[in-house]
């Protein structure tokens, strides 16, 4: 069964230079996915490995460089180590019988930031033991602490079981999209626009995930375009609970559908899968304060070429510009780069985040709100401009 990687346990391998990061995801995949050598600084950019780890489930493995690298590519080599820890949702922090030092300190000090678990690997047990003193200062960090040797077999489910005692509790439970807000049997409609950015052929990925939570919930979809809403409707003997839309043709659609009808749309239900609702709502609304000259970060997790009709490029920054009158600046990053300097901005408008896992936007939220940035996401930031924002989130207030 294909697993898509952002519905994976998300587990980063953190350390020094030479400690056993490497020799840990190998340890731990059984194959030779990291070079693996003496000298320190072996392993110069993340690497990643998706497997299924029995019992743990579907899980990408992160190894990094280590962080007391050196030198200004050193530097380079930590900056994308911290980086990734956005994307991770569960940590190992190895070190060996030296003990934890400032640099472990630090790392570990961005996962508590993220609520990140972790537990720490004291490796070479082989080579040296560590000191009592050392070793109480770990537990006083983490109960979840294992001493071992990576290269010997016996250690193995010990390893197993340490991840296991650090997962998030119901990690792997199914997501769920719509069942708290329709029952079986409803009916919801699913309006999908077919446009030059739909993808020939084929539904993207909030579209399928959302149709399918709505079989499993044993509801009736009925899927139509904006053009055959209105008769959809009409051929309806009794109203559909809820109508879904995509978030571009929201205008359109909240003008068939009746006031009575709950009415939200396919980035929306995603704001609320991966992120935070209430967050992203909030920081909308800040969308009336904006100046000119205010710089606008929009962030898509996956990247993409631009066209004419490119929501995030194009027609966000219309939209914003028409409804607010104001002359703005915008940046626009893909995939997993975020920026740094979080302060130039007046807001974050973030995309669905179908192709992310839940812990990147997360992150990317604390992230915002320690910068005290709004952030927001595609969906709500256009029911904001089209005043509809209320009406879009209506139905998620139901429990």
């Amino acid at each position: 069964m294909n697993i898509l990687k952002s519905q994976r346990l998300h587990i980063g391998i953190f350390g020094r230079r030479n400690v056993g990061k490497s020799s840990l995801l190998n340890f731990i995949t059984q194959q030779n996915v990291s070079i693996v050598s003496d000298i320190a600084g072996t392993t110069t950019d993340v690497v990643e490995k998706v497997m299924e780890l029995i019992p743990i489930g579907p899980v990408v493995l992160f190894d990094t460089a280590g962080i007391d690298d050196e030198g200004n590519l050193g530097q380079k080599r930590i900056e994308k180590t911290f980086s990734s820890v956005n994307r991770i949702d569960v940590a190992f922090i190895v070190c060996d019988y030296e003990g934890i030092s400032e640099y472990e300190n630090e790392i570990i000090a961005e996962l508590k930031k993220r609520n990140t678990p972790f537990g720490i690997i004291i490796n070479k047990n082989d080579i040296g033991k560590i000191s009592d003193e050392k070793l109480f200062e770990i537990k006083k960090i983490s109960d979840n602490v294992l001493e071992m040797n990576i290269l010997d077999e016996k250690y193995r489910p010990k390893i197993k079981e340490l991840l296991i005692n650090i997962m998030p509790q119901g990690f792997f439970d199914d997501e769920k999209i719509l069942s708290d807000v329709v029952s079986c049997g409803d009916y919801v409609v699913q309006v999908i626009p077919i446009d030059d950015e739909a993808p020939k052929g084929r539904l993207i990925l909030p579209q399928v995930k959302t149709i399918r939570d709505a079989l499993d919930n044993k509801t009736v979809s009925v899927v139509c375009q904006v053009s055959e809403l209105q008769q959809a409707l009409s051929n309806l003997k009794n109203p559909p609970k809820l109508v879904i839309t995509d978030s571009q043709a929201f205008k359109e659609v909240a003008q068939i559908v009746p006031e009575n009808i709950y009415l939200t749309s396919y980035s929306i239900l995603f704001a609320r899968l991966k992120g935070d609702l209430n967050a992203f709502v909030d920081g909308a609304k800040r969308i009336d304060d904006l100046n000119d000259g205010d710089k606008i970060l929009i962030c898509e997790s996956c990247t993409h070429p631009s066209s004419c009709e490119d929501i995030g490029r194009v027609k966000i920054p219309k939209l914003l510009e028409k409804i607010t009158g104001k002359k703005l600046v915008f940046d626009v990053f893909g995939g997993h780069d975020f920026p740094d300097n979080l302060s130039e901005y007046s807001l974050i408008i973030h995309c669905g985040g179908c192709m992310t896992n839940k812990k990147e936007i997360l992150s990317r939220i604390i992230l915002a709100n320690d910068a005290n940035i709004p952030i927001t996401n595609y969906g709500i930031a256009i029911s904001k401009c089209l005043n509809i924002l209320e009406r879009a989130i209506k139905v998620f207030q139901l429990n």
